[in-house]
């Protein structure tokens, strides 16, 4: 159980915007240094389609072939605790009104697990 949380739904830096991609997006609100951790988009529960929830990180990032972040799998968080779950993670500074992005694919759900679904990073 958590006694206190700190938890935003986007991180500080981050905010939903107009995407030069498609429709929303998120554009960084200042510079982002590389191997930044923004925070979790999606959590691990078998009981929903495709087996994740998608967080608005997870909801507003678009899919670029060159992106500027990566999605790793992480089995811990430092404030949830135990929790299987999708983290995105700067591959390189960004700068402020960049957009975030990260190489996914959509409807090719062969394994339901999402995490095969980005380019996932270990």
């Amino acid at each position: 159980m958590i006694a206190k949380s700190e938890w935003r739904p986007l991180p500080k830096n981050l905010t939903i915007g107009e995407s030069s991609i498609e429709g929303l997006g998120l554009i960084a609100t200042e510079a982002i240094p590389k191997g930044t951790d923004l925070g979790i988009s999606h959590v691990y529960d078998a009981r929903f389609p495709n087996s994740y929830i998608r967080l608005p990180l997870g909801g507003f990032v678009n899919h670029h072939e060159i992106p500027n972040t990566k999605a790793i799998i992480a089995q811990r968080d430092p404030e949830l605790g135990e929790l299987e779950h999708l983290r995105l993670v700067t591959l390189q500074p960004i700068e402020a009104g960049e957009e975030i992005t990260v190489k996914y694919i959509i409807n090719h759900l062969d394994n339901p697990r999402w995490e095969f679904e980005y380019e996932v990073s270990q």
